[in-house]
C-alpha cells in the first residue's frame, strides 16, 4: 500500500466531522444573512433619504464586517481544536502510516483537504439556509407591515463571500489543527494515541514568555487606557489595543491558565471516586481540556463584556437625563433595543463555541474507550460512569463560563471607562446586566447536561471486555 493513497483512506473519516460541519454551516449561513440584513436595511432607507444612503450603507457593511469577522474567528479557533482533538485520536493510525512509507506532509495535507472539503460542504449549507431565512424575513416583514414594499435584491453575488471564506477559514483551521502530525513518529505506532501533559506544556518556552508578554503589556495598555479615558474619549482606542492583546495572550496561554481554573472548579465537587475521576480528567491533559473550553470562554467574553458596556453607557446617560423622565424613557427604550440586536449577534459566537465543547468532549470521551472498559472492568458500574462523565462536563462549562464572566465583566467595565470616563471624570464602578448573568449561568447548566448526554451513553454501551480490546 503506497503512502498517498493510505494517506487518503485516512483522510475519509467524514464521521468525526459532524460538528465541523455544523459550524461552518452556521458560520456562513450568519454571513450571509449578515450581508442580506444590510442590503434590506440600505434599500428601506434609501427609500426614504437618497442622499444618506452611502453613509448608512458604509456603517452598516462595517458593523457586518465586524460581526461576521466575530464569528468566523470563534468558528476557525472551534474548528482548529476540534481538528487537533481528531489528530490526537489517531495519533496510532497516523504512526502507521508513516510506518510504511507515508510521509508527514502528505498524511498532513490529506487532514487539510479534510477540512477544506467539509467547510465547503456547510458553508453549501449555510448559504441555502441563510438565503431562505432571508427571503421568509422579507415576505414576512412586508406581510406584516414592518418592512416597506419595495424590490429587495436578495440574489446579490456578494453573499457568496461568507462561502468562500468559511471553507477557506475551515481548511486553515484543519492545517493548523493537524500540525501534531509532522511531530508523529513511526516508533508511536506500537501505543495509543496520546495527549502532551501539563509538565509538556510549560516546557513550550517560547510560546508560554510571548503569550506572557502579550497579557502583561495588553493589562499595561487598558490600565493607560483607563487613566487617559478620565480627561480624553481617545483613551477607548488605547485599550481596545490593550484588550486585544492581553486576550490574544490569555487565549495563546491557555493551556497554562485553564487547569488551575478547573482543578479550583473541580474542587467543589467533594472527594467521591466519580468527582474524583472527572476532577483529574480534567486537568490531566491541559490540551484537550483546553481545546474543549476556551472557544465556550471566548464566547461568554464578548457577550458579557458587550453587556457590560452598554449596561455602563445605560446607566450614565439614565443619571444625565435624571431631572428628564421623558427624555430618559426614550434613551432607555433605545439602547434596549439596541443592545438586544447587538447581543444576539454576538452571541452568535458563544453557540458556535457551545457546539464545539460537545464535541470535543464527545471526541474525547471516544478516545478513551480503553480507558473507560478498564473502570468497568474494575467495578465501575454504568451509572457511575455517567456520573463521572456529567462532572466532567460539568467542570469544563462551569470553568470556561466562570473565567468568561470575570473576563467579560472586566474586558467591559475597561471600555465603558475609557469611553465615558471622561463625562465624568471619576472611575465608576461596573454595571452589572444581572439578567444577563443569570440567563448565562442558566444556559451552562443546559449546555452541561446536553454536552454529557452522547458521551455517557456511548460510554455505557461499550461492554469492559470489548472495550478492553480496542486497539
Amino acid at each position: 500500500m503506497s503512502g498517498p493513497s493510505s494517506a487518503h483512506k485516512f483522510g475519509a473519516h467524514t464521521r468525526d466531522h459532524a460538528s465541523t460541519l455544523v459550524v461552518a454551516s452556521l458560520s456562513s449561513a450568519f454571513g450571509v444573512v449578515l450581508l442580506q440584513a444590510t442590503g434590506i436595511i440600505a434599500t428601506t432607507v434609501q427609500s426614504d433619504v437618497v442622499g444618506q444612503s452611502d453613509s448608512v450603507r458604509l456603517a452598516l457593511s462595517l458593523v457586518t464586517t465586524v460581526f461576521t469577522v466575530i464569528a468566523f474567528y470563534v468558528g476557525a479557533i472551534v474548528t482548529a481544536n476540534t481538528f487537533s482533538t481528531i489528530v490526537a485520536g489517531r495519533v496510532r493510525q497516523i504512526a502507521l502510516l508513516r510506518l510504511i512509507g507515508a510521509k508527514a506532509g502528505t498524511v498532513r495535507r490529506a487532514v487539510a483537504t479534510e477540512g477544506l472539503l467539509v467547510g465547503a460542504a456547510g458553508a453549501l449549507v449555510g448559504l441555502a439556509v441563510g438565503m431562505l431565512l432571508s427571503v421568509a424575513a422579507v415576505a414576512v416583514g412586508i406581510q406584516q407591515a414592518w418592512l416597506p414594499a419595495l424590490e429587495y435584491h436578495l440574489l446579490d453575488p456578494v453573499v457568496a463571500l461568507p462561502v468562500a471564506v468559511v471553507a477557506l477559514v475551515t481548511w486553515a483551521a484543519a492545517w493548523v489543527g493537524s500540525r501534531r502530525v509532522v511531530t508523529v513518529s513511526p516508533m508511536e505506532a506500537t501505543g495509543a494515541a496520546v495527549e502532551s501533559s501539563q509538565q509538556q506544556g510549560r516546557r513550550r518556552t517560547v510560546r508560554n514568555v510571548f503569550a506572557a508578554l502579550l497579557v502583561l503589556v495588553g493589562f499595561a495598555l487598558l490600565a493607560l487606557g483607563v487613566i487617559v479615558g478620565l480627561s480624553f474619549v481617545g483613551g477607548l482606542l488605547i485599550a481596545f489595543t490593550g484588550g486585544l492583546l492581553s486576550f490574544t495572550g490569555i487565549v495563546l496561554g491557555a493551556h497554562l491558565v485553564m487547569p488551575p481554573v478547573l482543578r479550583m472548579v473541580g474542587r467543589l465537587f467533594g472527594s467521591g471516586a466519580t468527582s474524583r475521576l472527572a476532577a483529574e480528567n480534567a486537568v490531566r491533559f491541559p490540551e484537550r481540556s483546553t481545546r474543549a473550553t476556551i472557544g465556550l470562554v471566548i464566547g461568554v467574553t464578548l457577550v458579557v463584556m458587550f453587556a457590560v458596556t452598554m449596561e455602563s453607557y445605560r446607566s450614565m446617560v439614565l443619571d444625565s437625563f435624571a431631572d428628564s423622565p421623558e427624555m430618559a424613557a426614550v434613551i432607555d427604550q433605545s439602547v434596549t433595543l439596541t443592545t438586544s440586536i447587538f447581543l444576539g449577534l454576538v452571541g452568535f459566537s458563544a453557540v458556535i463555541a457551545a457546539i464545539g465543547l460537545v464535541n470535543n468532549l464527545s471526541l474525547s470521551v471516544l478516545q478513551r474507550t480503553r480507558e473507560l472498559g478498564l473502570l468497568r472492568a474494575l467495578g465501575f458500574t454504568g451509572r457511575q460512569v455517567r456520573a463521572m462523565i456529567l462532572a466532567e462536563s460539568a467542570q469544563m462549562t462551569i470553568a470556561a463560563i466562570g473565567l468568561g464572566l470575570v473576563l467579560g465583566v472586566f474586558y467591559g467595565w475597561a471600555g465603558a471607562q475609557s469611553l465615558l470616563g471622561s463625562i465624568s471624570g471619576e472611575l465608576m464602578a461596573p454595571a452589572l446586566p444581572w439578567p444577563l448573568l443569570a440567563a448565562t449561568v442558566m444556559a451552562g447548566a443546559v449546555l452541561t447536561v446536553l454536552a454529557s448526554l452522547a458521551p455517557a451513553r456511548r460510554a455505557t454501551t461499550v461492554s469492559p471486555m470489548l472495550a478492553l480490546s480496542v486497539d
